[in-house]
């Protein structure tokens, strides 16, 4: 009787979430990105890359409002400030955030109104149709943040 009351105990706790580690795992970040100012978008850029992609959360930045035109590959952008240096371009830091698994979604109405569609952008990019958007914004797990 004891063995199968253990066996029961074992047999319910297997069925149980695992513990956070694994709801860790499933841990992501959403940037809401609405500037074209190369600083802001830098900086969000580089956190949504450097402290949330890079730390194994599943992460994805949405272009919207005037944010499209960072993704726009006909025009040139630069990086502002101390990153400025290097001469790396919001595309590039795009770009690096897309080779490493991070999603970038842009915006279909926004980019409409911008004048631009999917062949005005840089390669990985994605049209952002609402059942897209509705599986960051609403999934569990998910932070959102805004720039």
């Amino acid at each position: 009787m004891k063995q199968t009351l253990i066996a029961f105990i074992l047999a319910i706790l297997t069925t149980l979430p695992v513990s956070a580690a694994a709801e860790s795992e499933q841990r992501g970040l959403f940037v809401n990105l609405t500037t074209d100012d190369t600083w802001s978008a830098a900086k969000a850029i580089m956190f949504a890359h450097q402290k949330s992609l890079k730390n194994g959360h599943d992460t994805a930045i949405w272009l919207n409002v005037r944010a499209v035109y960072l993704a726009d590959k006909k025009r040139p952008s630069n990086v502002p400030g101390l990153m400025a240096g290097d001469g790396t371009s919001i595309q590039d830091m795009l770009r690096a955030f897309i080779a490493d698994g991070g999603t970038v979604i842009m915006c279909g109405a926004c980019s409409k109104a911008a004048g631009l569609s999917q062949a005005d952008y840089i390669d990985g990019v994605r049209m952002g149709e609402y059942p897209l958007i509705e599986s960051w914004l609403f999934r569990d797990g998910v932070q959102t943040l805004t720039w």
